[in-house]
């Protein structure tokens, strides 16, 4: 069995298992025809309808996948005319799917474009992340955690702190400095 008979086998059975019929589709004549008809549709496809090359594999299957829709009561007399007439409307449908398709413009794909900071998935990680940073600078030593509260959340200087707490500026330092450090370290250990 070739490649292309292997994979239709596979959608085959796949597709009728997903949706069962009351009266599916008989398995060996679908293969029995995509075996015989497989070529002569694919070379039509490819060379009477303009299709791109990387669009004829595609397309062929699809014209044999859409017999899975049909049962097995209705009988074809003549599979040549049925399945290029099947082909006929799978290359139609693709060229008005490829007419409809509009070129686009740069500016207006840039009006499409989401922030990074506001796409779901970041800022699910952003929530994630500042739950995590609270937790661990609530375990900070009291005058580290509020120095760095005051650093970051009031964007006070170090020289403001210093005024307001009642410290000098080098323990404002050595503070942040050791806080900074505190959480680095648990965001390394944490692969954050």
């Amino acid at each position: 069995m070739c490649n292309q008979e292997a994979t239709f086998a596979a959608s085959l059975e796949r597709r009728q298992s997903e949706t069962p019929t009351p009266n599916p589709p008989d398995r060996a004549r679908l293969i029995e025809w995509f075996r015989y008809w497989c070529h002569p549709i694919r070379s039509w496809i490819g060379t009477n309808q303009r299709v791109p090359s990387g669009e004829v594999d595609d397309l062929t299957q699809e014209v044999f996948l859409r017999l899975l829709r049909y049962c097995d009561e209705a009988l074809v007399e003549d599979p040549q005319g049925y399945l290029f007439r099947v082909a006929t409307n799978v290359v139609n449908n693709w060229r008005q799917g490829c007419r409809v398709r509009l070129s686009h413009d740069e500016a207006w794909l840039e009006e499409l474009q989401i922030e990074d900071a506001e796409e779901p998935e970041n800022a699910v990680a952003r929530t994630r992340m500042n739950q995590y940073l609270r937790a661990v600078i609530g375990r900070l030593p009291r005058r580290q955690r509020e120095i760095l509260l005051l650093h970051v959340d009031e964007e006070m200087t170090y020289k403001q702190i210093a005024q307001s707490q009642g410290l000098t500026y080098r323990t404002v330092l050595r503070d942040l400095t050791r806080a900074y450090s505190s959480l680095r370290q648990q965001c390394i250990k944490e692969d954050l």
